[in-house]
């Protein structure tokens, strides 16, 4: 769960992602919460075996990503930290389709399928997320209208109900192209969970019902 070659550790660092984006309240909060986000999708591209431009291009925007934590501790509204979001959607929406390649070719349905198809379910959420932030930075009135434009919490928190279709209510896109996105997320995360991870996830049998399965019949042996 913790081997940097396992995606345990990626769902360790997903928590701490989520967990970050919650607490944190400073100014420069969100730069920090960026930086373990990119690195988070650093870590995906090498237990993945991602193509080696993916994790030069993840190791760029880590070092961008420090960059912007540290400008924000003396520049809070950092006009450059939009930029970042953007890239970091683009990583993000590049992250799971890494995972579910690198599973794709896997011969054996083990632990290690089902850890990556669960974290490529969650980076799915995530690349939502900073999409969402994306577009409100981008867009002219507040993303969630009355709620108005909301933090990378909030995001994250609307991203993931959205996946679950669980759909509170509390926080809604104002206008497309927001709607249009979560529609879309809800249609994605609802297809990718009844497919891709239940599938896995039928298909896995633990190392000791495998090998029980395996022995023949007492009146064979």
């Amino acid at each position: 769960m913790v081997s940097a070659d396992s995606y345990g550790l990626v769902l360790v660092l997903i928590l701490l992602t989520y967990v970050l984006s919650v607490s944190l309240r400073a100014s420069w909060a969100p730069s920090v919460v960026l930086a373990v986000q990119i690195a988070t999708v650093w870590l995906v591209f090498r237990t993945s075996h991602a193509r080696r431009w993916a994790r030069l291009a993840a190791s760029v925007l880590l070092v961008l990503a420090a960059v912007a934590a540290v400008a924000q501790l003396f520049i809070p509204e950092n006009d450059n930290v939009p930029a970042v979001f953007l890239a970091s959607t683009v990583l993000y929406f590049v992250a799971p389709f890494s995972i579910v390649r690198h599973l794709g070719v896997r011969r054996e349905i083990d632990q290690e399928t089902v850890l990556g198809a669960i974290a490529a379910y969650l980076l799915i959420g995530i690349f939502f997320a900073f999409a969402y932030r994306t577009v409100g930075a981008a867009q002219a009135g507040p993303f969630f209208g009355a709620s108005g434009e909301g933090t990378m919490s909030d995001d994250l928190f609307f991203s993931f109900i959205t996946l679950s279709t669980t759909g509170y209510g509390n926080l809604v896109p104002a206008a497309n192209p927001g709607q249009t996105m979560a529609v879309t997320e809800a249609i994605v995360g609802q297809l990718f969970l009844v497919t891709a991870v239940a599938k896995v996830i039928n298909a896995w049998q633990p190392k000791r019902l495998r090998a029980d399965a395996e022995q023949p019949p007492p009146g064979e042996r």
